[in-house]
């Protein structure tokens, strides 16, 4: 299964993934020291949904127009319809970079790695409007390269915090598993006090329980610190159905004060209001050695 940013833009997935990223964005922004977000698979940045998706449809398009209760979501909301008022553009979708950038205050700064040069390039277009817009107060910058690679480099960042956040295309979706783990345990070696929050596809039940076990076994293995693992998932159809994505998962290590307890509020929202029948649900928890 291939997961490219652009041809699944505002799909479910993203939804539930770009809520979580904002609301670790604006945890980390209740302290005023600066932090660092490392965005390593960025994309463009935003994408144009006006050619009628029927996973945009179902997805932010749905959410946009149904009314919610948890914070979380009505920030997301809030976000997504300020974004498109901004650019005078109805149907433009705001990815992670970019959901980012506009968090960032004056001491924060974001660095967005991006393998394709096109893309690179869009996404450097988008970070100057929005900086032009803002003043010119933003420090953001667009490295082009393999994030996988590009990771080591900017870790541990001067400022002693951050937020990583890894969401690979999976166009081999099994190196990419593989990739996952390895970068989790290089993250945790490197900056052991960062938050990091990974995304992954829900396809095939069978291969999470023991790929989340492989997980936290390197996380443990790379740090004499026992760091703290979330796992958040949504799915909207049976979770070894053979639709091309059942669901969406998040990992994020050392979540921020109040995260398991937010989502355990905000996700089963969500999937209730994504949902398409019977067969989905959701689930947040912390993992341990003994699952």
């Amino acid at each position: 299964m291939k997961y490219r940013h652009s041809f699944h833009a505002g799909n479910f997935a993203d939804v539930h993934k770009h809520v979580a990223l904002l609301a670790l964005l604006r945890a980390l922004k209740k302290k005023d020291k600066g932090f660092l977000y490392l965005d390593t698979h960025a994309g463009r940045g935003s994408y144009d949904l006006s050619g009628g998706s029927v996973e945009a449809a179902a997805g932010v398009g749905r959410f946009i127009q149904a009314q919610h209760a948890a914070p979380e979501l009505t920030d997301y909301a809030t976000l997504v319809t300020q974004f498109r008022a901004q650019a005078a553009r109805r149907q433009l979708y705001p990815g992670s970079p970019l959901i980012a950038a506009t968090e960032l205050r004056a001491q924060d700064r974001a660095v967005m790695i991006e393998l394709q040069g096109a893309e690179a390039h869009a996404l450097e277009e988008s970070l100057e409007t929005l900086a032009a817009a803002r003043g010119g107060e933003l420090d953001a910058r667009v490295e082009r390269g393999d994030g996988w690679a590009r990771l080591r480099a900017f870790l541990p960042p001067p400022e002693r915090r951050g937020l990583t956040f890894l969401d690979p295309p999976y166009e081999a979706t099994q190196p990419d598993f593989g990739q996952l783990t390895a970068a989790i345990a290089e993250a945790a070696r490197r900056f052991p006090t960062g938050v990091l929050a990974l995304w992954y596809p829900i396809k095939d039940e069978r291969t999470i329980a023991p790929w989340h076990a492989e997980c936290l076994h390197a996380l443990h293995g790379a740090t004499s610190s026992r760091l703290a693992l979330l796992s958040s998932e949504l799915w909207l159809y049976p979770r070894d159905s053979r639709v091309a994505l059942n669901g969406s998962g998040l990992l994020i290590v050392n979540p921020p004060w109040l995260t398991l307890e937010r989502m355990q509020v905000w996700v089963p929202e969500l999937q209730s209001c994504l949902a398409v029948g019977p067969g989905g649900g959701s689930s947040v928890r912390m993992l341990s050695e003994s699952d």
